[in-house]
């Protein structure tokens, strides 16, 4: 099962993004994560979290001055997002955006064929005109996301897992949703460390069910230690 489940992964980190449309991906394995390295896995997260903000806490208060001086309005984003289960949480991050973010959206999207069909594509922009002054800085360290150690705190997140979707995304997922909804979104996880927006929405859909069936303890262990120079170096952060 080793043999397959490496092979899997090094077929969606490097291969086609038709690779789920052309081989059933239940026939290739099915991996259950055995109640001890459950148990590792939460503990691991709780005590990574409380670390991590005791160590980041004097640079979050800085960084929540700095979205205050930049832009008028909340210091934090709070968004409605699906985790374990299928169940909504509220997800938070530092605020990178204006306030009116959603009607400058809908305005661009509307005027801008361009912009429309990367959104399409992506559900990002590269150069998005909504972005604050430290907005873009946040991103490309990606500290805007360090309020999420608290989600980690509450349980709603993982440090490491699939990218947190809003209920929109659902239909880029298809079928592969189920394999979404049995672990934890995370702060990181595969698609994090394997070039984030460089890579295309499918193959990330693709990374998500190779993590799920493949997930262990020690997999945590290896994408959060990949995730310091991955963040270091903004390796495909916008």
């Amino acid at each position: 099962m080793y043999l397959e489940q490496s092979r899997f992964c090094s077929i969606l980190s490097n291969g086609d993004d038709d690779y789920l449309d052309s081989m059933d991906v239940d026939s290739i394995f099915c991996s259950r994560v055995s109640r001890r390295h459950e148990a590792l896995i939460r503990a691991t997260d709780i005590l990574v979290s409380c670390l991590a903000i005791i160590l980041f806490l004097p640079l979050m208060i800085v960084v929540a001055f700095g979205v205050v001086i930049s832009d008028r309005g909340p210091i934090f984003f709070r968004q409605s997002r699906l985790g374990k289960g299928g169940r909504l949480f509220h997800c938070y991050k530092f605020r990178t955006m204006v306030v009116d973010a959603n009607a400058r959206l809908k305005e661009l999207l509307a005027s801008d064929p361009g912009a429309r069909a990367e959104w399409a594509r992506d559900q990002k922009l590269k150069k998005d005109p909504r972005t604050t002054r430290i907005g873009e800085f946040l991103r490309r360290s990606s500290l805007d996301e360090l309020p999420q150690l608290f989600n980690v705190l509450r349980g709603d997140m993982s440090i490491v897992g699939p990218r947190p979707i809003v209920i929109e995304e659902i239909v880029r997922y298809r079928r592969y949703f189920r394999e979404y909804c049995v672990v934890r979104p995370g702060i990181t996880g595969l698609w994090q460390v394997s070039g984030r927006n460089h890579v295309s929405y499918r193959r990330r859909v693709a990374m998500d069910v190779c993590f799920v069936r493949s997930r262990s303890f020690w997999l945590h262990l290896r994408i959060m230690a990949a995730t310091i120079p991955s963040v270091g170096l903004a390796r495909g952060a916008f």
